[in-house]
Order: structure tokens, then C-alpha cells, then sequence
């Protein structure tokens, strides 16, 4: 099928030509026609990066009437950046219909702004969901009269906390609405809003639900996890031309990754919820201009980034749910590229390999981390072949110095001088590189064993504490940092499990007696913490529980009705959204947490109340 075949307009068409779409991807195919023609309400299943702003932006550019100045459609999207990008590809879409005002509205900047342009004319407003909220309970967004609602990449606003204001939003539009869903994944939350929220629809397709892309390969390594970060210096050393985004699990990991990789002369910076929307906005810049090759962020950070050209997406932690990886991977292998998504883990971790590939349907290749030797072979290898295909043009700036050069370099041979030339371009690699270790876990067949429950280096620690408590890996830092906080040296804290009732968490060695001294018999909240060396029957357990789908935690918490995570999750987003108080628990919601959400310690705190409560009242009536 053709785009004139979808039965776009002339002007549109035109437009788009300019910007060089030739053939409407599966998803613009699908959807195009049936918003244009039948006016059904549409839910459309697709993975990022396959074309689902034109195949909804396009119909309704089309079929917007300018003659009045009401507000026709509105398009929730879950950040800034995503509602930034959309507001510009359909205006790109508009190049040619007259009079057709797009207005954004979003938070993190003044909202003054953004009241003068709604009184003008705003057919069309592209916002985040918290700013919409602000605007509607000031009376200046009208969307009584809307005829489209658009929920783009409505599974990441669900993962924002976003859910309660989506309802809101909904109940606020008139009846009459044609809604068009887009999401990558098909969470309850989606059928929900199918069932109560829209009228007879039409549901597409692209794929199978919650699929990995196709143009994705997906490979991990597998190290201690002291060895993190020189096996991602490795990787990155691989791939001298490398483009992409490395993905950590915390504030202050994003920040250490990326100062060790601008220290180490990589072209690097980060992007984290302690960052000011100026700051912010002058990373992505430079990173989406390519004067920046490696972008180090935290997922909630991340979101709504829209690079087409991404060649790898680096995994430094594997995130707690398999659908986040989903979505990682899905910001390389765009636009018909091929990508990579790269995974370092260590042995423990492959239960989680596991699962991600079943949920996902793709496979992961294993690859050994590269030797100092391939590593300086293939920096050289690409900095010859860069000089090969250099051209040098006679009238160029450094022209007139060739003669004396060669005149000067004569005496030596053809030899002589590459060898030179090497030794001058490479000593600070081979340098760094020299006596360089093997960083890979070898299973028990290969050159080395796998220590059964963990790295060699690291102690697996048992504590007391798990989901019921409200625990997130965020909180068990914190809580042991609070404990060690005086000491001088850092301690090295590998992968955390969060079960149920209990937690599993690798310390170095080095400091594990410390730790447990520190921190077992200790009271929190009036709870006794248990903290000790874990069994190897403790570590089965978690295992065989993480393969029967405690990953992640979020059906149990839904199924107990414990709404506490989701709500913390909503405000959470709320504030990055609107720009309040953000700074106080961190953007990313995963390095601290607010002082009344660790006094609120669950349902085991509340039957701990409860027993106090019944022991006080049985001495009373002694």
C-alpha cells in the first residue's frame, strides 16, 4: 500500500514527500484508513520506533476544521521530551494546512507560557498528563467538545503512575470522542480503559504483544559484578563508532558511570532526575546532534528520548520487570535499522535472561567480553581504514605543510614510518590495556568455576525484609548506607532480590562481617532485623521463586489490593511532570524515598500494631 492509498490529502502528501516517507509502515497502514474513514474507537499495538505518531497524527492534521478555534484533539503523551517531539512531527505533518495551531503544554517550565497560547486558537494540544490536569482545574484547556483523545505510549504513562490522571482526563471528554490508543505492551490497565472508556473498537495488531523488534539482536556477558564497568569500557572499545544509550538502575549509578566514562576520554554524559530542565534539555541536544556518542541514564530519565539512529542499547542492570527491557531495546533498530541490545550480568542473573526471552520471544546470544588483544586490533583495524578513506584535497588548510613533512620524514622506510605512526596513535590503549585480566565467568566445562551462589568476591547477605514491607532494591541501599555511613572505604553492593518476606543482596566480601555486624538485631520501625550469610537452600528458593513469577513484584502487589507502590508511583510522576518537589525522593523514584513511606511499613507493620495493641489491652484487664 501507498500513502495515496491510505486516502491522505494532497497537502499532506506533499508534505510528507518533503520529509522523504515513501511506504506507510504495518502500523500507519492500518490505522490511517480506519481513523480517516470509520470513525471507530482503536486500540493499536505496536513497538516504539514503528511510526505510531504519523498513524495518528496524519488522519487528524487531515481531518481538523481551522475554521474554529475550539480545541479538536488532544494527545497524552508521558514526558516532555515525547510531547516535544510529537508536537514537532505533526506540525512537520501541517506544513501545507493553513491555520493550524498546535500548542504543547507540559511541566517543568512556566506555565504562563502555556496559558496565553490556549486563549488563542489550539486545534490540536499535545501535553503530559499532570500539566493537562493543571490547566483543566484553572479552566483554561477546554476539552468538552474534543473529537479525538489520543493516549500515545500509554503503557509508559501507566508505568509513570499516571493512571488515576487518565481517568480523570477521560471522565473531562465528551462521549462522543473518537479514542485512539497506542501502546507498546497490552498491561490490565489497557483493557480496563477499553471496557469502561470506549464505545465499539477496533483493536490492531503490529506483531506479537509485548515481542522484542525484530531488527534487534540481543546479546549479554556475563561477569562478577565488580567487573561492571571494565567490561562496559570493553564493550564500548568494541564499537569505536558506537551511538547509544547505557541504562543503569539508580541516580547516583547513572552519575559514577558516566564521570568514569568521561574520565576515561569517552565522548559521554548523564541524564537523571537531579538534573535542572535547562540541563536536561542541553544533554539531549548535544546527544540527539551527535556530539555526544554515549548517553548514560536512569529509565524514568529516559523516557520519551526519540533517536532514530541508535546502534546499541547497553543494559549496565538488568531492570526488574521484563516489559522495561522490552522497551529499552526498542529504542535501537529503528526505522528499519538494525540495533543491538547489550546485557552484563552475572551468573545469577540468568534466570532473568530466561524470562526476559520468554516474555519477549527473542533469543540472547551469549558473547565473551573482548581481549586486550582484540580490542587494540580492532581500534587499529578502524583507524587505518579511517585514514584509507580520508580524502585530502590540494587547496586544504594543510597543504602547504605536505613538503616539508615529507622532506623531513624522507629518511625513514614505509615500515619505519607505520610503526612509528602506530606507537605514537595507540601507546595510551596498549597502555591501559597491558596485562589486562579476563573478565568472563566461565560455567564449570570452560577455564574457571562459577562460584554456585554468586561472584567469588561477593557474599550473598539475608535479610529479614522483602515486598510486604514495601522494600524496593532503592530502599535496602539506603538502609545499608545508613548503617555504614561513617566508614571510610565504599562498600560494593552486586544484585538485589526483593522476595516476598525476605531480601537477598551480594556484598563484597571483604565487608560482608561488617555489615551483618552492623546491621543484625538492629530495629526499624520496632521490626528486628535478621541479617545474615544466606543458605544455599535460602538462594534456591529464591531462584525457584523468581522463575514462577515473583519478577518484578507488580501482580502480587495488585492482587493484595496494596495500591501504595502505584500511588507513590503516580505522585512520583505527577512531580516530574509539573516540576514540584521532585528533588526531595529523585526523579527516578529509586535512590531515596520520602521519611512516610519508610514509617509506613506495610501490612506486617500493621499486624505488628495490632499484637502491641492486643498485649496492652490484655494487661489492662489484669
Amino acid at each position: 500500500m501507498t500513502f495515496e492509498e491510505t486516502g491522505l490529502s494532497e497537502e499532506i502528501l506533499k508534505a510528507i514527500g518533503e520529509l522523504g516517507f515513501v511506504t506507510p509502515t504495518p502500523v500507519q497502514e492500518r490505522s490511517i484508513p480506519e481513523i480517516l474513514n470509520n470513525g471507530q474507537d482503536v486500540i493499536s499495538l505496536a513497538q516504539t520506533g514503528t511510526g505510531k505518531t504519523g498513524a495518528f497524527g496524519l488522519p487528524i492534521v487531515q481531518l481538523v476544521d481551522t475554521t474554529t478555534p475550539k480545541t479538536q484533539a488532544l494527545i497524552l503523551s508521558p514526558t516532555r521530551e515525547l510531547c516535544l517531539q510529537i508536537s514537532k512531527d505533526i506540525s512537520s505533518f501541517a506544513k501545507y494546512k493553513k491555520d493550524l495551531q498546535i500548542v504543547s503544554v507540559y511541566g517543568g517550565t512556566d506555565i504562563r507560557g502555556q496559558l496565553r497560547a490556549l486563549k488563542g486558537a489550539a486545534h490540536i494540544v499535545v501535553g503530559t498528563p499532570g500539566r493537562v490536569i493543571d490547566l483543566l482545574e484553572r479552566g483554561a484547556l477546554k476539552i468538552g467538545e474534543i473529537r479525538w483523545l489520543v493516549l500515545d505510549e500509554a503503557d509508559e504513562m501507566l508505568n509513570m503512575g499516571f493512571q488515576e490522571d487518565i481517568e480523570t482526563i477521560l471522565a473531562s471528554t465528551p462521549e462522543s470522542r473518537q479514542t485512539l490508543l497506542f501502546s507498546a505492551t497490552m498491561p490490565p490497565f489497557i483493557e480496563k480503559v477499553a471496557r469502561q472508556y470506549m464505545k465499539e473498537h477496533i483493536e490492531i495488531r503490529i506483531g506479537r504483544t509485548n515481542q522484542g523488534a525484530d531488527t534487534v539482536e540481543h546479546h549479554y556477558y556475563m561477569v562478577k559484578a565488580a567487573d561492571r564497568y571494565a567490561a562496559l569500557k570493553r564493550i564500548v572499545d568494541m564499537v569505536p563508532d558506537i551511538y547509544g544509550i547505557v541504562f543503569c538502575r539508580t541516580r547516583q549509578e547513572t552519575k559514577e558511570v558516566a564521570d568514569k566514562l568521561i574520565a576515561d576520554g569517552y565522548n559521554a554524559d548523564a541524564l537523571h532526575g537531579d538534573l535542572s530542565q535547562a540541563q536536561r534539555d542541553t544533554v539531549m541536544e548535544h546527544f540527539r546532534i551527535k556530539h555526544l556518542q554515549i548517553l548514560v541514564a536512569t529509565d524514568v530519565a529516559a523516557r520519551g528520548i526519540d533517536v532514530t539512529e541508535l546502534t546499541h542499547v547497553i543494559n549496565y542492570n538488568l531492570p526488574d520487570d521484563p516489559e522495561v527491557y522490552i522497551h529499552r531495546s526498542g529504542r535501537t533498530g529503528r526505522a528499519g535499522k538494525k540495533g543491538i541490545s547489550v546485557t552484563i550480568v552475572h551468573s545469577r542473573e540468568l534466570n532473568r535472561i530466561k524470562q526476559i526471552e520468554k516474555v519477549s520471544g527473542k533469543k540472547f546470544e551469549r558473547k565473551m567480553v573482548p581481549t586486550a588483544e582484540e580490542i587494540c586490533q580492532n581500534k587499529l583495524m578502524h583507524f587505518v581504514n579511517g585514514i584509507e578513506e580520508q580524502a585530502f584535497e590540494e587547496d586544504s588548510a594543510v597543504a602547504p605543510f605536505v613538503e616539508e613533512m615529507v622532506v623531513k620524514l624522507d629518511r625513514f622506510s614505509k615500515e619505519e614510518l607505520i610503526k612509528k605512526f602506530i606507537a605514537s596513535e595507540f601507546e595510551s590503549v596498549n597502555k591501559y590495556y597491558q596485562n589486562a585480566q579476563d573478565l568472563n565467568i566461565y560455567d564449570e566445562k570452560g577455564k574457571k568455576d562459577k562460584k554456585q551462589n554468586g561472584d567469588e568476591n561477593m557474599d550473598r547477605l539475608f535479610i529479614n525484609i522483602g515486598k510486604i514491607d514495601r522494600i524496593r532494591p532503592g530502599d535496602l541501599m539506603g538502609l545499608i548506607n545508613s548503617f555504614t555511613k561513617d566508614m571510610s572505604e565504599k562498600i560494593a553492593v552486586g544484585h538485589i532480590d526483593i522476595m516476598r518476606n525476605f531480601s537477598f543482596v551480594d556484598i563484597d566480601r571483604v565487608y560482608s562481617q561488617e555489615v551483618i555486624n552492623r546491621m543484625n538485631g538492629q530495629k526499624i520501625d520496632g521490626y528486628k532485623l535478621v541479617v545474615e550469610i544466606a543458605s544455599r537452600r535460602q538462594s534456591e528458593e529464591s531462584d525457584e521463586m523468581s522463575e514462577n513469577g515473583s519478577f518484578g513484584g507488580r501482580k502480587k502487589k495488585r492482587d493484595r489490593g496494596d495500591r501504595g507502590g502505584r500511588d507513590r508511583g503516580r505522585d512520583r510522576g505527577r512531580r516530574e511532570d509539573r516540576g514540584d518537589r521532585g528533588g526531595r525522593r529523585g526523579r527516578d523514584g529509586r535512590d531515596s524515598r520520602d521519611s512516610r513511606d519508610r514509617n509506613d511499613r506495610g501490612p506486617r507493620a500493621e499486624q505488628r500494631s495490632d499484637r502491641k495493641k492486643d498485649k496492652k489491652d490484655k494487661k489492662k484487664k489484669k
